[in-house]
This record gives C-alpha cells, structure tokens and sequence, in this order.
C-alpha cells in the first residue's frame, strides 16, 4: 500500500465498512497518481459545527461545508527545508464532515458510500495540487475525480 493514512472519526458514528471503504479508495486514488511509498496524510471525521469552526478560522467563512483539505507541501513564510534527511512525504490532511455527506447524499439521489468517497478523493486532489478556481482547472480536477470513483466502482 502507497499510502499511510491515519484515519479519526471524532463522530464516533462510522462503520469500520466505510472507514475500510475510504482508506481503499484512497489507495486507489494514489496508485493512479503515483503516489511514492510510505507518502502519509490524514482523514478526520467531524460533525457540521466541528467543521464550521475550521472553516471559520482558516477560510473566514462562517458556514458548515463538505470537506476541507489542508496541504503541508506548500511552503509558507519562514519554512524551512531539511536536505539529507529523509522522511515520508506528508501529503497534509483531510476534514470530511459526514453530516454534511448525508445531507449531499440525500441531495443528490447517491449512497452515502458514493458521497464519502467523493469528498475523500475531492480533499486528496486538492492535497495534490488540484483546485477548481477557474473553468480549465476545475474540468482537469473533475475529470480526474471521475475517473477515480468510475475506476474504484463508485461512478454514479
């Protein structure tokens, strides 16, 4: 497996088959953008008031959403590099709030496997440098996503 993955589900409400299901996808999903060895990241679970809070203090938008990505690659002021020393590749982490994924789910007519497993390859695209800020971005990062969920079996 590519990927370590720390997975933490603060709600305490998922079945050990979904968190299954979003660490496999997650291999997946590294497999198709090679993704070297031992590469780390995190998935956290929250509920929409855990979520809204991040959302507050990091975006200053003050509303609960679906899934938030932190990527550590990005080297901000005063970050250093170490050379010589070699670590694992710590991709950074991912907020997924499964109320707002049940909500979504119902929303749009899928299970919650589908949604979960959306918001989990959403948030690692962005970790790896996708984003749809503009029209050819997002049709790049949205492709992908597609093909990712259809390769894994959860197309819609």
């Amino acid at each position: 497996m590519a990927l370590q993955l720390d997975m933490i589900d603060e709600t305490e409400h998922l079945s050990e088959e979904t968190l299954h299901l979003v660490e496999n996808i997650l291999q997946y999903a590294a497999e198709i953008e090679k993704i070297e060895e031992d590469a780390e990241l995190s998935v956290t679970f929250v509920t929409n008031n855990a979520i809204q809070e991040i959302n507050k203090s990091y975006r200053g938008k003050d509303y609960a959403t679906d899934v938030i990505s932190f990527a550590l690659e990005e080297l901000g002021e005063d970050e250093i590099i170490i050379k010589g020393v070699e670590m694992p590749r710590f991709l950074g982490d991912i907020i997924i709030s499964i109320e707002k994924a049940q909500e979504q789910a119902a929303e749009y007519g899928h299970s919650f496997d589908r949604e979960i497993g959306f918001l989990a390859v959403h948030g690692f695209l962005h970790l790896l440098g996708y984003d749809h800020m503009n029209e050819e971005d997002e049709k790049k990062m949205f492709t992908k996503q597609n093909e990712i969920l259809e390769g894994y079996g959860l197309g819609r």
